[in-house]
């Protein structure tokens, strides 16, 4: 990634940093996904500069790049968040600086309370259905096992497109818990259309952007 670009979020009382990257990055999202370059594949990769530090964990801080300074141009992500110009603050395209290290931004899977509850559910009817059990007593024994829906990850807040196109009557909103893997050297791999690296089952499969 040799380009990038800087969006700085400006938070107001009545406007919460955590509304405003919701808000933010939706539009991001929605900007690559229609710049994609194959299924939920993208040439431009998201990086959070202030990952991690206390108040908001994502900072107020996003920062886009590229490996080429046009597909960037081509992205124009000012006209995407037009309609937010006053709680943000975009500046030009820029070179990365050659004294960086580097990251890697995954998504992590993490299930909801109610997904959790909703597939506890299935199982002990399943089960009580085999084994003849009442489903009081198969629900009891599974909650030996129950995952845990939570977790510590910084996340955002997104609507999921394809949900409110397919089931306009179902909530689309969920959690966008990511998380910073520090890598000691560039990785090539690719980027879905959040902008954050593919996560694959070794590490080489795993894309990294400059963290300055």
């Amino acid at each position: 990634m040799n380009y990038y670009q800087e969006i700085t979020l400006l938070p107001e009382a009545e406007i919460p940093l955590a509304f405003l990257w919701q808000n933010v990055f939706q539009q991001v999202h929605i900007a690559l996904v229609e710049h994609k370059v194959a299924s939920n594949q993208s040439l431009v990769a998201v990086g959070f500069p202030e990952y991690g530090q206390k108040g908001f964990p994502l900072g107020s801080k996003l920062r886009l790049f590229a490996k080429e300074q046009a597909t960037l141009e081509k992205l124009a992500i000012d006209q995407w968040l037009t309609r937010l110009q006053d709680y943000v603050h975009i500046k030009g395209i820029k070179p990365v600086p050659e004294d960086v290290s580097y990251v890697s931004f995954v998504r992590k899977p993490v299930k909801s309370p109610e997904r959790v509850e909703q597939e506890m559910q299935q199982k002990a009817t399943l089960w009580a259905a085999k084994s003849g059990k009442p489903l009081v007593e198969c629900l009891a024994d599974l909650q030996q096992s129950k995952p845990i829906a939570w977790c510590t990850l910084p996340f955002i807040y997104l609507h999921s497109q394809q949900t409110k196109q397919c089931s306009p009557d179902k909530s689309s909103k969920f959690p966008l818990f990511i998380e910073m893997l520090p890598q000691s050297t560039a990785l090539e791999g690719q980027f879905n259309c959040y902008g954050l690296s593919q996560k694959g089952r070794t590490q080489q499969t795993l894309a990294t952007v400059p963290h300055f």
